[in-house]
């Protein structure tokens, strides 16, 4: 299989049987990608995942066979920030307004609502609560990720005009 981990391609062998998360960090090393339940509950092994003409989308890795990423684009949680170690506005808003606690759920929240944000540049709050359905946190009660999703939307919305304007 061949397959863009966070702009750096891979070509292995792969076992029919096996999950992208374990190749994904088992074989590539991208350990921020969670396993959590393996029953795809919980959300914390969340990526992107595209093809060549297709936006990436929110997956849990835990349910997608390795060989199905064959010549898709996966972004881990490692491959989120910029190339210079800028954090990504999710992850910023998440550092910055405690929206994390022990740090497990973290990367696939913060994946989860790229995603989101992708399709809602301004999401209210049931509606985040709504994107991030499927993505479980133990220990925050959520209203500090609903907060940092909502500044990222705002911070995301800024930028771009900004762009624009440029």
């Amino acid at each position: 299989m061949s397959v863009d981990v966070d702009g750096s391609r891979y070509v292995d062998d792969v076992e029919p049987r096996t999950l992208l998360v374990h190749h994904l960090r088992e074989r590539l090393g991208k350990v921020g990608t969670v396993i959590g339940c393996d029953t795809s509950n919980c959300g914390s092994c969340t990526v992107l995942m595209g093809g060549a003409d297709e936006a990436p989308r929110s997956v849990k890795s835990c349910s997608v066979l390795a060989v199905q990423a064959d010549g898709a684009s996966v972004t881990t949680i490692e491959g989120l920030a910029g190339p210079d170690g800028s954090l990504h506005a999710v992850q910023k808003a998440f550092h910055e307004l405690h929206a994390l606690q022990c740090g497990y759920c973290t990367p696939g929240m913060i994946l989860a609502a790229v995603d989101l944000l992708r399709d809602n540049d301004d999401p209210s709050e049931d509606e985040v609560r709504e994107g991030l359905n499927g993505n479980l946190c133990r220990c925050t009660g959520y209203q500090n990720i609903v907060r940092a999703v909502r500044a990222a939307a705002a911070e995301l919305r800024q930028a771009q005009r900004q762009e624009v304007q440029a």
